[in-house]
């Protein structure tokens, strides 16, 4: 007989995104240390930039809920003019910026507007993208200057301490708890990213639950056998 397996249906669930979750390491300190700045910044436009998973949508999220501040997006500059999208709001964030620069002309013309519109009112900009803004490329001469010119903190590729905490919280985030001996067999055979962290415990959680098992590493082996390169990440490095 066949052994049975329960159906699992994706529900999806909330991760914590409040500042005392974030989790501050070397690769991250220096942003976390400017969001919790605000409203002390220098000037009123900041940039965030970093690999996907090291924290930028957390941290936009962070000060977003301390700002008060409107979430602003290419749908979003597609659909309404920049007085309609802030209404008496002077903070706005803007994520994905170098994609929203990419789409049609009048996106990127009203993100002029926006941007203008913001530092008339003595309010503030938090702009985050994978890459820094000196390589965003943007067809209007008056923004690029202006987002050229922002202040630019970098995150940085998570070092084995920050995997291993954020792994401990993912599946917190699930409402799981693993032992260590779990977390420090997966930690050195996943990429060292963020990103990767997410990716891998959801596929953990999701097979736990299909077969009706608990979150072992014999589980986790199978898991990462499934996964391109077999699980041998081995930060970067094949398994020996």
């Amino acid at each position: 007989m066949k052994a049975s397996r329960q159906l699992t249906l994706d529900l999806g669930h909330r991760p914590a995104l409040e500042r005392e979750d974030f989790l501050v390491a070397p690769s991250n300190e220096l942003a976390v240390a400017w969001i919790d700045r605000w409203p002390d910044w220098p000037a009123q436009a900041l940039a965030i930039y970093g690999p996907a998973g090291s924290g930028k949508t957390h941290l936009c999220q962070v000060w977003r809920r301390s700002s008060g501040a409107v979430a602003v997006n290419a749908t979003i500059l597609r659909a309404e003019e920049p007085p309609a999208i802030l209404g008496e709001q002077n903070v706005c964030v803007v994520e994905g910026v170098a994609g929203v620069l990419a789409d049609e002309p009048e996106v990127t013309r009203r993100l002029l507007h926006l941007y203008n519109m913001v530092l008339e009112r003595g309010g503030y900009l938090l702009f985050s993208d994978r890459t820094p803004p000196a390589r965003w490329i943007c067809p209007l001469a008056d923004l690029h200057s202006r987002l050229a010119g922002m202040q630019a903190v970098a995150l940085g590729e998570p070092d084995e301490a920050l995997v291993q905490a954020v792994l401990v919280k993912l599946f917190a985030d699930r409402q799981l708890t693993v032992s260590p001996e779990v977390i420090q067999f997966l930690t050195p055979r996943i990429e060292r990213s963020l990103d990767a962290a997410r990716q891998v415990v959801a596929s953990i959680d999701g097979r736990a639950l299909e077969a009706r098992r608990d979150i072992t590493i014999p589980l986790v082996r199978e898991v990462l056998s499934q996964r391109p390169g077999g699980g041998n990440a081995m930060n970067g490095k094949e398994e020996v």
